[in-house]
């Protein structure tokens, strides 16, 4: 067995009280079926939780997922203790991660979470404080 696998060898071992190359197998062919669960390609899925990373873009997404409506630019900027440009960069960055749709009327915009976002926001609050 290769020195990668020894100590997984050693786990098998003081599990079932002995191992051999074929309980090795086994065991890594069993894992690596676990793969075969997550997306073939998690660029969106990792692009959300990049998005949802930043304490601004976090903070918008808590406010217009609480609103439970349309949010108009003007009434997000006065809340938040940043500028203009870093409340439109984060809402830029959440719309394109999918967490956020816009609605453009006239000279204003709008803004109200995704499905995805409401399911990432239960997600946090149901295993917040959670062990396991």
């Amino acid at each position: 067995m290769s020195s990668q696998t020894d100590r997984l060898e050693r786990l098998i071992t003081e599990e079932n009280g002995g191992c051999c190359e074929a309980d090795v197998e086994d065991r890594l062919d069993s894992l690596r079926s676990y793969q075969s669960t997550a997306p073939e390609s998690p660029d969106a899925d990792l692009t959300a939780l990049k998005t949802l990373g930043n304490e601004t873009r976090y903070n918008i997404v808590r406010l217009l997922n609480a609103a439970d409506r349309e949010v108009c630019v003007c009434e997000i900027n006065p809340v938040f203790e940043v500028s203009d440009s870093a409340i439109s960069h984060a809402l830029s960055d959440l719309y394109d991660a999918g967490l956020v749709t816009r609605r453009k009327d006239g000279t204003w915009r709008y803004y109200e979470t995704t499905l995805r976002a409401e399911a990432l926001l239960a997600a946090l609050d149901e295993t917040q404080g959670n062990d396991r």
